[in-house]
């Protein structure tokens, strides 16, 4: 899953000689899956090794993934390079983020790629998030809002003059528009 260079493992090695016996690196992604998608890579004490890591014996420590990241880290590599500015651990992790969809990829695809990496990231600042469940015959995108989205007052305004908006302006010749089919009455299904 994750390729570590032999000078990354080396550094590895040395950096946690100093830290308490049993202590791993962890290697993870910060928001999997999208335009945002951060890896990075920390000490992991023993005591915050997780039931489901994911455990990678390598010469003379070990690597821990949780799940969630798993997938996001297929072909990974770290490496540790020197050169006259210094040295530095660099991390490559191709599948971290959300791939871009080609141009000429179906409409479903490209709206959704859209929501995805330009929508949802807006939204999760207030904890909301919507996805696209449909495109209809008649040209309109039919999304379902979830999180902090659900139950806000704000979410038609949200809908009509920013999704729309920014969707019509991107697709307008092929989309007509969009519509929400969120339940959005006060209830248990409410976020706040």
């Amino acid at each position: 899953m994750i390729q570590i260079s032999d000078a990354a493992q080396e550094h590895f090695v040395k950096l946690l000689s100093q830290q308490a016996e049993g202590t791993c690196i962890r290697v993870f992604v910060v928001n999997p899956g999208t335009a945002q998608a951060e890896c990075g890579v920390s000490y992991c004490p023993v005591e915050a090794i997780e039931p489901d890591d994911i455990r990678i014996e390598y010469n003379g420590f070990a690597a821990l993934v949780d799940k969630d990241s798993e997938k996001f880290l297929v072909d990974a590599e770290i490496d540790f390079v020197s050169d006259q500015m210094g040295s530095q651990l660099t991390l490559k992790a191709p599948n971290a983020k959300l791939r871009k969809v080609a141009d000429d990829a179906p409409l479903f695809d490209r709206v959704n790629y859209f929501l995805q990496a330009e929508v949802n990231p807006q939204l999760a600042g207030h904890g909301g998030e919507c996805s696209l469940m449909e495109i209809t015959e008649d040209g309109f995108a039919i999304l379902q809002f979830g999180g902090g989205c659900n139950g806000c007052s704000q979410v038609d305004f949200t809908l009509k003059e920013g999704i729309e908006k920014q969707l019509l302006e991107e697709m307008g010749d092929e989309l007509k528009g969009v519509k929400d089919m969120t339940e959005h009455q006060r209830g248990e299904h409410s976020y706040y």
